[in-house]
């Protein structure tokens, strides 16, 4: 399940954010101080092309979704990334559910909630595990394209879905 974040979430959402895994796995992996992360906090939350959102796994806070550049006029398009609370999720041995169900969220709040007719995306070309999913959930990927970030060179995958060949439950 899917609700808006709000000014509660926003040290989870840290927390979560600065776990290795998930820094691993983004562009940027330095860890987020929480000046930092409060002046993203304070521009996401008056910005008209972001939603950001709180996953629960059974009645529990566990995950971020993030949608960004929505556009509504002429297609209706968005991007969006997500990370979920990996160490709690692993002790807890919910990993894998908890993965699948934030993705279907995600998927069903951009297509029925934000009514967008495509959902784009990034993923990092080492992050394979990722990737299948991706596909599983039948979005596309694009030429990837190198970038450096934190001093590091990554190569950063885009990734589309339309409405149209997204898969129905």
């Amino acid at each position: 399940m899917l609700r808006d974040a709000t000014g509660d979430d926003v040290n989870l959402m840290l927390s979560w954010r600065n776990q290795e895994i998930n820094r691993q796995v983004s562009k940027t992996h330095h860890v987020i101080t929480a000046d930092e992360h409060a002046r993203w906090w304070a521009g996401t939350r008056t910005d008209p092309t972001r939603r950001v959102l709180t996953y629960l796994h059974d009645g529990t806070p566990c995950g971020v979704v993030n949608f960004f550049d929505l556009r509504f006029d002429g297609p209706r398009t968005g991007s969006w990334g997500f990370y979920l609370d990996a160490d709690g999720l692993a002790e807890r041995g919910e990993t894998l559910p908890a993965w699948l169900g934030v993705m279907r969220a995600a998927v069903d709040h951009a297509f029925d909630v934000l009514t967008l007719d495509r959902l784009d995306g990034e993923v990092l070309a080492h992050n394979a595990v990722v990737r299948q999913m991706n596909r599983r959930f039948r979005f596309v990927e694009g030429p990837g394209r190198p970038e450096i970030h934190d001093g590091r060179e990554i190569t950063v995958i885009p990734i589309s879905l339309d409405r149209a060949a997204r898969r129905r439950r």
